[in-house]
């Protein structure tokens, strides 16, 4: 469905239309009548809103030449929720910039979800996304400085303001979704040890890392190099992973790897042959 979507992206369309397009083939294709919350079709200085796309702000914004899409978008089917997440150009080819964030954010997705497994606290996944989305912004040139420190400091929650995911089943936010709802301590994105439990199997979670540039958490760094990321918005990569005995199983099939991606958006049927 969202292949779909991708390769019919074109500049000048409204963020309202690749939404519409994704409801319809949900339900014509998928049988899916509903969605499971109000979808995120946000572009370029959009993408960096958490929860762009509701009733004040409905996705309306017409496509430019060199924006970032992140479509944070579910379906539903027989009372079940989906909630997935993808990022992409919608010009079909990534610049160096954003191949650069795009790779943070996906080498910190696929991190997480090959070391999740019954035991593995939830919190330390958080912490090596964190982690690795900043490793990747300093070889990136992005940021400088020593990586452990900026961990101590908390300057990932700068770049990634927000859980690392949720419990996902009848609701999108399913009742035991803890892991996204809790009180927060003074730092954004991190929830309290007291409360995260451990990662146990049949467990049904999403895991999406992002990272963002939002002039209201960057101002500090606005007169330095980060100062040309202004615009930029944001990516998101999120997918949906059952955890068994052993490990856990990504249930998420979509173009991820930026040529897959740049493939898809070029017209490539999806999965690639």
């Amino acid at each position: 469905m969202r292949s779909q979507v991708m390769r019919k992206t074109r500049v000048g369309m409204k963020e309202y239309q690749l939404e519409s397009m994704f409801l319809h083939h949900t339900y014509m294709y998928g049988g899916c009548r509903h969605c499971s919350y109000t979808c995120i079709c946000a572009t370029g200085e959009n993408s960096s809103v958490l929860h762009y796309g509701h009733a004040a702000a409905p996705n309306d914004r017409a496509l430019e030449d060199g924006d970032m899409a992140l479509l944070d978008m579910g379906a539903e089917y027989h009372f079940y929720g989906s909630d997935i997440t993808c990022s992409f150009p919608v010009n079909g080819k990534f610049t160096g910039d954003q191949s650069l964030v795009y790779n943070a954010v996906l080498d910190a997705h696929d991190a997480v979800i090959s070391t999740m497994k019954p035991g593995v606290n939830w919190v330390d996944m958080h912490l090596l996304a964190e982690k690795i989305i900043l490793e990747s912004l300093k070889k990136g040139c992005i940021i400088v400085g020593n990586v452990d420190d900026m961990m101590a400091e908390r300057l990932g929650a700068i770049f990634m303001p927000h859980g690392l995911g949720h419990f996902l089943g009848i609701d999108t936010h399913d009742p035991g979704g803890y892991l996204k709802g809790l009180e927060r301590r003074k730092e954004p994105g991190l929830r309290s040890l007291r409360t995260v439990r451990d990662i146990q199997e049949g467990m049904v979670i999403t895991v999406e890392p992002g990272c963002y540039f939002i002039d209201a958490l960057l101002l500090p760094a606005m007169e330095s190099l980060i100062g040309r990321f202004k615009c930029f918005g944001g990516v998101r990569i999120e997918s949906d992973v059952h955890v068994t005995a052993s490990g856990c199983k990504n249930m998420t099939k979509c173009p991820r790897k930026i040529w897959e991606i740049e493939a898809v958006l070029a017209g490539e049927p999806w999965p690639l042959v």
